[in-house]
């Protein structure tokens, strides 16, 4: 059995729908493939918003050094060029497609502040549920497009490929689409580690596609681990309390009461404070206050909390640091495009290089809709397919991770690593976990989401490298620009 369509897009995220949408608007036929149910997906519970120039008092050069600065000497210049230049366009264009952001008093946007931001950039849309607000409306004008057929879940197996260059993909149950293009927008690979912020699908499907397929990856030593996520709350484990209420004033406590962190530095560096904090003191959490902030500009954080049984109205938060954001992914340049021709790759699956060693608050879903348009206008670029689709591979299962490899990684590639437990990944039978502890041992210095206690210092000469891995390949370190 065998589709056709000129583009392909795999996941229905924030990056995935964008990409399809953009596509049909081109007048292309598009088959997007969910391995949910459309508005379920991890841009579904995104509590950031997006970050855009928009104020008079700030610029793409301003958002651009923040993004920099966050990524710690490793952010790609001409990556965060192209985000920080097309953000407040795409902000007109989703509200354009009819997305409600907040709004100020005054009727203009209303801008919120995030750790390492240096001016109110962030907009939302229902306060802490603007991913749930885009993907829900974004999701129904994909399922009213008359040019995107929707596959819901389904899921992707093997990349087609046939003379070197991507022509479609497989799914589990041996369905193929054939393609001009195809676009990986899978989502990222936190809930390979066993204490994450992240729903359990997370665990680099497109990474592994896209390795299967022989394309680059890199950059998967380095782990944003989220500093305030819910712990000891029975049905809300690794709940992410966004940042955008430590922007509005709520404060991180210790056991004493005392504050101890600068609450809007980057979110490595209040990461590493709460961990510092609890191992120091033998505690099992640090302390969010966020009663002085309105409940009514977060009402999923507030709701989700108290119907667990905790009041944040009224009560301190039990938070601890969990794996959020991977920075690394599927290689790709400036318009999606992998290093397997025809094949691309957009959001958290991709490694642009945008997010360096760190990344800034509320640039993923600006990167999500950045990059997924450019890919989706780069895919229809792709030559017509020719001849017939006869040779289209059998589907493969994509190895999912087991609790132990889980474990593994939280273990020995969490918040601080070293040498000796860094060797255990190379021997995992995972394939992402031995390529994280592949790039990690070569990366010999601290930088960011990736720290050694071995090697604690960051080493100048490693600025702009990135750990590349291509095939069955040791991971070597190239430098982007």
């Amino acid at each position: 059995m065998s589709e056709r369509a000129d583009v392909a897009v795999v996941g229905a995220g924030g990056a995935g729908l964008y990409a399809a949408l953009n596509a049909a608007a081109e007048g292309a036929r598009v088959v997007l493939v969910s391995a949910t149910p459309l508005a379920r997906t991890a841009s579904y519970w995104a509590q950031g918003g997006i970050a855009a120039a928009l104020a008079p008092d700030d610029s793409p050069d301003l958002h651009r050094h923040d993004t920099e600065i966050a990524g710690r000497g490793l952010v790609r210049p001409s990556a965060a060029a192209v985000l920080c230049r097309e953000a407040a366009r795409i902000v007109a264009d989703l509200e354009r497609l009819g997305v409600r952001f907040d709004l100020a008093p005054d009727g203009s946007l209303a801008l919120g502040l995030e750790g390492g931001h240096s001016k109110r950039r962030v907009v939302h849309a229902g306060g802490s549920a603007t991913g749930r607000r885009v993907v829900r409306h974004l999701s129904a004008l994909v399922a009213e497009n008359p040019r995107i057929a929707v596959f819901e879940q389904a899921r992707a197996a093997t990349i087609w490929i046939r003379d070197g260059r991507c022509v479609g993909l497989v799914c589990e149950d041996g369905r193929a689409i054939a393609a001009r293009g195809v676009v990986l927008a899978t989502g990222g690979a936190a809930a390979l580690w066993s204490r994450t912020t992240n729903p359990p699908g997370s665990v680099g499907i497109g990474a592994l596609l896209a390795l299967k397929a022989g394309a680059a990856i890199a950059d998967l030593e380095l782990i944003q681990f989220h500093p305030t996520a819910v712990t000891g709350v029975k049905g809300r484990e690794g709940f992410l309390v966004t940042e955008a209420i430590r922007g509005e004033g709520a404060t991180l406590h210790d056991h004493d009461g005392e504050r101890f962190v600068e609450e809007l530095a980057p979110r490595d560096e209040v990461a590493r404070a709460i961990a510092d904090k609890m191992r120091a003191g033998g505690k099992p959490h640090m302390w969010l206050d966020m009663r002085a902030v309105d409940p009514a500009h977060f009402p999923n954080v507030v709701s989700a909390l108290q119907e667990a049984g905790l009041d944040p109205t009224a009560e301190l938060v039990p938070v601890a640091p969990a794996a959020h954001y991977v920075m690394g992914g599927v290689v790709t340049d400036l318009d999606g495009m992998t290093t397997v021709p025809g094949l691309y790759a957009v959001g958290e699956a991709a490694c642009t290089g945008l997010h360096g060693a760190n990344r800034l608050a509320s640039n993923s879903l600006t990167e999500c809709f950045v990059f997924g348009q450019r890919a989706a206008l780069a895919a229809l670029g792709e030559p017509a397919l020719a001849g017939d689709d006869s040779d289209a591979p059998a589907a493969e299962p994509i190895p999912m991770p087991t609790r132990e490899t889980r474990e593994h990684l939280w273990r020995d590639a969490g918040l601080v690593r070293d040498a000796e437990h860094l060797s255990t990944l190379l021997d995992d039978p995972h394939p992402l976990a031995r390529i994280v502890g592949a790039c990690a041992l070569l990366r010999t210095e601290s930088r960011g989401g990736h720290q050694r206690s071995d090697f604690p210092d960051t080493d100048p000469a490693l600025d702009g490298h990135h750990a590349v891995i291509r095939g069955s390949d040791a991971p070597e370190f190239e430098s982007w620009v």
